[in-house]
């Protein structure tokens, strides 16, 4: 239970890092937050008993430790830049190596998924793709070439809300689709 609570919070700060960047350069360097976000991503994979953060959470590792050593703000910045980068690579990955994120994801619920469903989780699987890649380049955009309020406004904002509507435009959608296909 205390493992679970643990892991939620770490999850939340993740989520919350544009915000804190932006809150806590006001009172500290990049070196002190590049080393709470080391200090966030290691209590994340002491927490993952199943190891199954383990590959992200050593990238994420390394970043930390080259923000760490570099000491600027743009380092900081292109952390939501690696995430997407991480996710394209994840989703994409079993695109490649079958059956993609989603289908797995949908087969948790419904194990015997027939090859309608098969196709369209696999489409999903390539939207999300392209999501990542589009908010990855935007996400690196802000952190080049915008302000700090810019760049938490985008990443700490704006992304979200496009992941959340993208998520819950696709769950309309497979609602839809289901309901089409019982006619």
């Amino acid at each position: 239970m205390l493992r679970g609570a643990l892991l939620t919070l770490l999850i939340v700060l993740t989520v919350a890092y544009p915000l804190a960047v932006y809150y806590g350069l006001q009172h500290v360097s990049p070196r002190i937050m590049a080393a709470a976000l080391a200090a966030i991503i290691g209590l994340r994979l002491l927490a993952d008993r199943q190891r199954r953060f383990l590959p992200v959470g050593m990238v994420l590792l390394v970043f930390s430790a080259v923000a760490i050593w570099r000491d600027d703000l743009t380092t900081l910045r292109l952390y939501p830049v690696l995430v997407n980068l991480v996710m394209l690579g994840l989703f994409s990955w079993t695109l490649l190596s079958p059956p993609s994120l989603i289908e797995r994801l949908a087969r948790l619920k419904e194990p015997d998924l027939p090859p309608s469903g098969v196709h369209y989780t696999r489409r999903v699987t390539q939207l999300w793709c392209g999501f990542f890649v589009l908010n990855g380049s935007i996400a690196a955009y802000t952190a080049l070439y915008s302000s700090i309020a810019i760049w938490t406004l985008y990443n700490g904002l704006i992304s979200y809300l496009l992941m959340g509507l993208l998520f819950g435009g696709e769950f309309l959608l497979r609602l839809h689709v289901r309901k089409q296909s019982a006619l």
